[in-house]
């Protein structure tokens, strides 16, 4: 084997191969299980998670990945080795319901400082003003701020037994998050499959018990955690966060895309920070562009469920930790994530 040929040059390139259908690279997507030298002969055996039970996606795969090692690194052998995964990716989506769970629904988008979790508060929150009984699982494991965005920072979820827990409850939403776990200052330096464990946990062990909602605030992008999430649950549809700036509406579309490649439904579009209403002469500015969401839901096939005007006290209350939607229903963004879950709550399946 060419000694200079390292396993992280091999990663390097297995990060500019995509994954059959998706726009996505393996390495990212979680789907590269580990990289090993082979004993003799040269090369490296690439353990794969199989990820589909589809032998046509997996011959391509493996032909993508063995071609790219092959051609950018004159790598002479190549093995793969399968490992199976409790469920094909997006294939059983819609298959395993959450036990009292009524409906699961996740807040994502494509990139971060959009104000998903903004959102993914004040819709659990409206839910809960609707009659609703709501849980909110935060799972954006890098940057979890849900703790801080209802007041409960200092709180930590009960044991019961095992490896079961109880959330904490804050106005009425249970809550859990990564948050509950650390300090202020504990950074969160995981890999895929840590990832993908912490989502599993908060999920299967948590003690929900009976709920009509469960709101799943995920992390941006489209990485390990929108896929667990996918291949563990039932999910009754995905509300995409967006800016209407450009960027943001590209990176959103490809959320958007990811979630109907796991066979979730797109409930709709939230147009967020979507315009200023000066407050001493009343004249409305699109600070960010116009149309955005529009222009992202007619590409998508789906709907604007709201736009969301920028306003310094929705900050503020979050900061406080009380959303805006409880500490002012009569706030024009209230109003708005009351629309917002009004369009989520007509949208799901009739039993």
């Amino acid at each position: 084997m060419d000694r200079q040929i390292t396993v992280d040059a091999v990663l390097e390139a297995l990060g500019r191969v995509s994954y059959p259908g998706y726009a996505t690279d393996v390495v990212s997507l979680g789907i590269i299980e580990a990289v090993e030298p082979l004993e003799s002969g040269g090369g490296f055996a690439v353990i794969v998670r199989q990820a589909s039970a589809s032998d046509q996606v997996m011959h391509e795969l493996a032909g993508a990945i063995s071609g790219a090692l092959k051609r950018e690194l004159g790598v002479p052998r190549v093995e793969l080795k399968l490992r199976k995964l409790e469920a094909e990716l997006g294939e059983k989506t819609g298959r395993a319901r959450l036990e009292g769970t009524r409906y699961v629904v996740a807040v994502l988008s494509g990139k971060g400082g959009v104000g998903k979790s903004t959102v993914a508060v004040n819709l659990a929150m409206a839910l809960k003003q609707l009659g609703m009984t709501v849980g909110l699982l935060d799972a954006d494991v890098y940057g979890p701020s849900v703790p801080m965005m209802f007041g409960a920072g200092e709180e930590r979820p009960r044991a019961a037994g095992g490896q079961n827990f109880y959330p904490v409850e804050r106005y009425g939403v249970k809550l859990i998050s990564m948050g509950f776990f650390l300090t202020d200052k504990s950074p969160v330096i995981w890999r895929g499959p840590m990832v993908m464990g912490a989502v599993r946990q908060f999920l299967k062990d948590t003690l929900w018990g009976t709920q009509d909602f469960l709101i799943v605030d995920l992390p941006p992008g489209t990485g390990d955690a929108q896929l667990t999430l996918a291949q563990l649950v039932a999910l009754d549809g995905a509300v995409i966060v967006t800016t209407p700036q450009d960027v943001a509406l590209l990176d959103a579309a490809r959320a958007a895309r990811m979630m109907l490649q796991v066979h979730c439904p797109i409930i709709g579009v939230v147009e967020n920070m979507s315009y200023f209403v000066c407050p001493d002469c009343g004249e409305r500015d699109e600070l960010f562009g116009a149309g955005g969401g529009a222009q992202l839901a007619l590409a998508e096939g789906t709907r604007v469920l709201a736009q969301i005007p920028i306003h310094l006290e929705v900050r503020e209350a979050g900061d406080a930790g009380m959303p805006i939607v409880l500490k002012d229903p009569e706030h024009p963004a209230s109003r708005a994530f009351m629309d917002l879950a009004r369009g989520v709550l007509a949208a799901m399946p009739k039993d």
